[in-house]
C-alpha cells in the first residue's frame, strides 16, 4: 500500500485522487453493446376510395339531417357560440353555474318535446333565466332509431340563438341523458 499523500515515484499528489485510484483499482470498462440497425418503416396506410364513394360522401354531406336522422349515438353532447371561451365551457360541464330550472321530457312523443322545450326556453328567457337543465333521457325506449328527443333538443337548442352553449351534464346530474344550458341574459 502507498503512503497517504505520495505516491511511487516519490512526487507528492492529493489524498484523494489517490483514494479515488485505490478505490477504482479493480473496476473494468463496461463493454459497449452491439448496434442495432434500424428497420426500414413500412409506408403509412392510405385509404383507396372509388370515384363513386367520394361523389356519395359529398352527396350525404350536402344533404344535411332528415326528420328521423340520428346525430348522437349516446356520447356527450356539447356546443358553443363563437366568442364562448373555454373557461365557461369548463364550468357548465363541470356543473359550477347555478341550474336554476330543470325541464324534464322523459316519456314524450317528439313533436310533444320539441313544443314543451319550446315553452320552456321562452319561459327561462322571460325570466332572465342563465343556466337551464334538459333531462332528455338516453333514447333507450326508442329502439332502433337512437334517442330521436335528444337529437331533436339538440338540433332545436343549436338554432336558438339565445343559446349560448351547452353540454351534457355530469354523470350525478343525469350524464348523456340530460344537458345543462347556459343562456344570453
Amino acid at each position: 500500500m502507498r503512503p497517504r499523500g505520495g505516491s511511487l515515484s516519490g512526487k507528492r499528489t492529493d489524498p484523494d485522487t489517490d483514494l479515488f485510484r485505490d478505490a477504482m483499482r479493480d473496476v473494468k470498462p463496461i463493454a459497449t453493446p452491439a448496434q442495432v440497425q434500424p428497420t426500414r418503416r413500412k409506408p403509412p396506410a392510405r385509404a383507396r376510395f372509388t370515384a363513386a364513394d367520394r361523389a356519395m360522401v359529398l352527396v350525404e354531406s350536402l344533404q344535411g339531417l332528415g326528420e328521423g336522422e340520428v346525430t348522437d349515438t349516446g356520447d356527450e353532447i356539447s356546443f358553443r357560440r363563437i366568442g364562448v371561451q373555454d373557461g365557461v365551457m369548463r364550468k357548465l360541464k363541470r356543473g359550477e353555474y347555478r341550474v336554476e330550472e330543470i325541464c324534464d321530457l322523459h316519456g314524450l312523443r317528439v313533436d310533444e318535446a320539441k313544443a314543451a322545450l319550446r315553452e320552456f326556453l321562452a319561459e327561462a328567457l322571460a325570466h332572465n333565466l342563465h343556466c337551464v337543465r334538459i333531462i332528455h333521457g338516453k333514447g333507450k325506449g326508442s329502439g332502433p332509431r337512437g334517442p330521436v328527443i335528444k337529437t331533436a333538443v339538440n338540433m332545436i337548442l343549436r338554432k336558438t340563438a339565445p343559446v349560448l352553449a351547452f353540454t351534457s351534464a355530469r354523470r350525478v346530474d343525469g350524464g348523456t341523458g340530460a344537458i345543462n344550458v347556459l343562456l344570453s341574459q
